[in-house]
């Protein structure tokens, strides 16, 4: 990574922000793509979403990751960079740093959700080491109250 760019966690009023760098940089959207969603996760976990800023610049953010450890694994979410920022080593940078807050919290394995249509950020999983388990499908179900 280049020294030009600070990793920290996220803040709650950094949400609005949020969801706009992932509505420029991030494939796809997701139910809890919302500022209710993105607090919520900042409020049982504060120091899950971790952000790429430049260094003297803390307000913009360039990059981000949620690292969600829920006692037993280690799930990535959201690792997008914004495209003016991207060939820089802002997302191995930011993965690597999920990975130490896993290894820190005890977690022996990550994941990841990578869309299939999504050929740019399967090769950037891929360089991190990470590659698809073909006897696993998701399965998932939208919650309603």
């Amino acid at each position: 990574m280049t020294a030009d760019i600070v990793l920290r966690t996220a803040t709650p009023d950094e949400v609005p922000a949020l969801l706009v760098l992932w509505a420029r940089a991030a494939k796809g959207t997701s139910i809890t793509d919302d500022a209710d969603g993105v607090a919520a996760l900042l409020a049982r976990d504060p120091e899950c979403l971790i952000v790429a800023t430049p260094a003297g610049d803390p307000a913009t953010l360039v990059g981000t990751v949620i690292a969600g450890w829920d006692g037993w694994r280690c799930h990535l979410y959201r690792l997008a960079v914004d495209p003016r920022y991207r060939r820089r080593g802002i997302g191995a940078a930011l993965l690597a740093a999920a990975e130490a807050r896993f290894t820190a919290l005890g977690g022996r394995r990550a994941d990841a959700m990578v869309l299939d249509a999504n050929a740019e950020g399967q090769r950037t999983w891929r360089t991190a080491g990470y590659g698809p388990q073909p006897q696993w499908t998701r399965w998932a179900k939208p919650l309603t109250a």
